[in-house]
């Protein structure tokens, strides 16, 4: 497949046909890598660093909002 180089703004983009983004479920403004490879231009999808609960647990490092929360009276139908 060919596509043009066109200028945008003060940059040059192309355009990514719909159907290729729609295959590898590529949203707009989706985060994508671009890397030049030997005298290719390389456009892949970052891989998604999968982070436990636990994890995210032990990085945290803020304030424990629990001791600062109040139920309040019931508004409506709810049973405590």
């Amino acid at each position: 497949m060919e596509a043009r180089l066109q200028k945008w703004g003060n940059s040059d983009g192309i355009r990514i046909p719909s159907s290729i983004l729609k295959s590898l479920n590529i949203k707009t403004n989706d985060i994508l890598n671009i890397e030049k490879v030997d005298d290719k231009i390389v456009i892949s999808i970052p891989k998604k660093k999968k982070i436990s609960l636990e994890d995210r647990f032990k990085k945290y490092n803020g304030e424990n909002l629990a001791k600062d929360f109040s139920w309040d009276e019931s508004v409506g139908k709810e049973i405590w």
